[in-house]
């Protein structure tokens, strides 16, 4: 009778030590905090292919210069812009000359000079645009960052002019060796002719004579989960607890990262505070580790464009600008705004690691998209409207965009002219 009891008491404490046992593993400490177990740990989800940063380094705009003060724009994946680029990408620029700013007339070469000139927004890291150009290694140039590549013709001059403007604003390279003919950079420009013309106003932007046609497009959208967010982002999903914010938005934390949902947005924030840095920054091999973060945490659920790489005092931001449309008509920036945070990835890097990441949670569903054709204005009404806006704040770039809402979960994009204003805020006009 007694080794029946002493067996029954063996019995109920390894069951009780079992029992303690699931709790301390599958349980964290705190309120509403429970986990998911091994079998129910959702799987990584791709929310898009893996991307090659060569594949997000182009220009956000070519503009075409004929002479006589007569000019025409070029945007992304148009028959045109990728024609140039693609030979642009073949020839060669070496021996890099460091000039001022203001040693050219770049009024009278706008005006009276064929040429190319490459706009890529914020700018590039030289060590970066090597990557798509066949760029000489150069110690000096190697440093800066680009914003603009001005190719052109001199009259009565037997070799092309490359410039490379630097994002510090006063200084300039200009290639002494480069691969190009001035019958290559006629060639060039003459794809210009016939299109519509471009008026340049105070030789900052450039607006059309005429009206110019942009797709308008409804199409259902998707959304990625919030399982599928923590399974990318957290090394173990099934360690996380979910905390409930007032503002109605969701926190979900290991205890040392944290993932934050926007409902009403449909955005979200990752942060890891606790992220190791190794200590080696710079512009170019920080947007590479950005590109590798998006990579191996969901993908590219579109087509996207590295549009800025900010340095802050303690942190580097690194922003990545979706686009929509094709070839042969062309794409154009979707704008984030208020009502919808849609269109833009940001990873903030603390010495060379990502420490911050941020996104939409919606994506595209183009395969049951709605299109029509609509126009943006163009010519005096155009410029009438612009001249009052710059009464006030001077305008520095114009961009045909498309500006994103949701509505009934479908999203729609509306073609509109993206204004941007020299303390760098931005407004719309349709």
């Amino acid at each position: 009778m007694k080794e029946k009891i002493k067996s029954w008491m063996l019995f109920l404490l390894i069951l009780g030590s079992l029992v303690e046992s699931y709790y301390l593993i599958y349980r964290l400490p705190g309120s509403d905090s429970a986990v998911l177990s091994e079998s129910q740990y959702v799987k990584t989800d791709i929310m898009g292919p893996k991307e090659k940063v060569e594949n997000l380094l182009y220009p956000d705009k070519m503009i075409i210069h004929m002479g006589e003060d007569k000019h025409t724009l070029f945007y992304p994946s148009s028959t045109f812009y990728n024609l140039i680029l693609n030979r642009l990408k073949g020839r060669s620029f070496e021996s890099f000359q460091r000039r001022s700013v203001q040693d050219f007339d770049w009024n009278k070469i706008r005006s009276e000079n064929p040429g190319i000139e490459l706009s890529f927004g914020a700018g590039i890291p030289v060590t970066l645009l090597q990557r798509v150009m066949q760029i000489s290694p150069d110690s000096l140039f190697e440093g800066e960052s680009i914003d603009r590549i001005w190719i052109y013709n001199i009259k009565n001059d037997s070799k092309a002019h490359a410039i490379f403007f630097s994002t510090r604003g006063d200084i300039v390279y200009e290639a002494a060796k480069a691969d190009l003919t001035v019958q290559d950079v006629q060639q060039h420009v003459d794809f210009g002719k016939n299109l519509t013309p471009y008026t340049a106003v105070n030789g900052e932007y450039y607006v059309p004579e005429a009206a110019i046609p942009l797709v308008e497009v409804v199409m259902p959208a998707g959304m990625y989960t919030i399982e599928q967010m923590q399974s990318n982002l957290f090394f173990d999903a099934g360690s996380t607890r979910y905390i409930p914010e007032k503002d109605g938005s969701k926190i979900y934390t290991d205890s040392k990262r944290s993932l934050q949902v926007d409902q009403e947005q449909n955005w979200m924030s990752y942060s890891d505070p606790a992220a190791l840095p190794d200590g080696d920054s710079t512009p170019a091999k920080d947007a590479l580790e950005a590109v590798e973060f998006v990579n191996n945490h969901g993908g590219w659920n579109g087509t996207y464009r590295l549009a800025a790489t900010e340095e802050g005092r303690q942190d580097r931001k690194v922003s990545f600008q979706q686009y929509y449309g094709a070839y042969p008509s062309g794409s154009y920036p979707i704008m984030s705004n208020p009502q919808l945070q849609y269109g833009v990835i940001h990873l903030e890097l603390q010495q060379g690691t990502v420490s911050s990441y941020e996104r939409s949670l919606m994506y595209m569903d183009e395969e049951k998209s709605e299109k029509t054709i609509v126009e943006l204005s163009g010519g005096e009404a155009l410029k009438q409207r612009l001249a009052r806006i710059g009464s006030s704040l001077r305008v520095t770039d114009l961009t045909p965009a498309y500006m994103p809402t949701l509505t009934e979960e479908k999203l729609q994009l509306r073609p509109v002219w993206r204004v941007t204003l020299s303390d760098g805020s931005v407004l719309t006009l349709n």
